[in-house]
């Protein structure tokens, strides 16, 4: 349940990064919110992972997972380009965490 609980914090990082990146230097309330909420339950989720996650582990899955779907929802958006060599090094971190998974 832990490590459903990190990925789940770790999507919610995800959101809270794309609403800062929309708030206008937190000058757009809706986004501002957003970015509030779900950065005090990312970090929230984080910690109650953190208590049978080791904390590397866990730090790393919750950041990767942030940074990838990050980087995908901008591909998907068009604001970043989807190049192929973006999408294998996305898939090269996807990797890495499913192997700290395995590991642990």
């Amino acid at each position: 349940m832990d490590w459903v609980l990190l990925i789940g914090s770790g999507v919610l990082e995800a959101v809270w990064a794309t609403a800062l990146g929309v708030s206008n230097g937190l000058r757009r309330l809706r986004p501002s919110i957003v970015f509030v909420v779900a950065m005090i339950a990312s970090v929230w989720g984080l910690a109650l992972a953190m208590e049978t996650i080791p904390t590397g582990t866990a730090y790393a899955v919750w950041t990767a997972t942030g940074a990838s779907l990050t980087v995908l929802w901008a591909m998907l958006r068009g604001t970043e380009p989807a190049t192929l060599l973006r999408i294998l090094l996305l898939l090269g971190i996807v990797g890495c965490v499913v192997g700290l998974k395995v590991v642990s």
